[in-house]
């Protein structure tokens, strides 16, 4: 099942993220619950998850982003694609990011970005199939 993360859900989001790039969930604290309740309010700001067995096992965000240009359409920002390591090759990632196309088509973006930080020809073979490009722009990092 392929939807958006709910209150109940956060938990086994952080989870899952363990298969991303994070080392361990972060503690509760005042200011976590309070970024997640301020991401679950946003309108702008979507979780996907799939679901499988009762679990989330796979997700991506996607965050629409207002914009002045191009006749005043937004665009989407992917962020966060991992899946579960038991559960890759199944197309549940492919399942996400296709909802997320879905949000912003609804939304009517004119474009969807999304970067990686991998190297693997596999990862980025896999966002090709999903239909993005890397040959179109450029994109620079700087980390604060």
């Amino acid at each position: 099942m392929i939807r958006e993360l709910q209150a109940q859900d956060f938990e086994s989001l952080l989870q899952l993220y363990t298969h991303l790039h994070e080392k361990s969930v972060p503690e509760s604290s005042p200011r976590r619950d309070a970024l997640r309740d301020r991401i679950l309010s946003d309108p702008d700001y979507h979780i996907i998850v799939a679901e499988e067995d009762g679990r989330i096992v796979s997700s991506c965000v996607c965050v629409i982003v207002p914009n002045l240009t191009h006749d005043l359409r937004p665009y989407a920002l992917i962020e966060n694609v991992v899946t579960h390591a038991d559960y890759r090759g199944r197309g549940l990632a492919t399942a996400c990011l296709d909802y997320a196309k879905q949000i912003a088509l609804r939304e009517n973006c004119y474009k969807m970005m999304l970067m990686t930080g991998s190297k693997l020809e596999s990862t980025l073979r896999f966002y090709e199939r999903a239909g993005y490009s890397s040959a179109d722009k450029t994109a620079f990092n700087q980390w604060l």
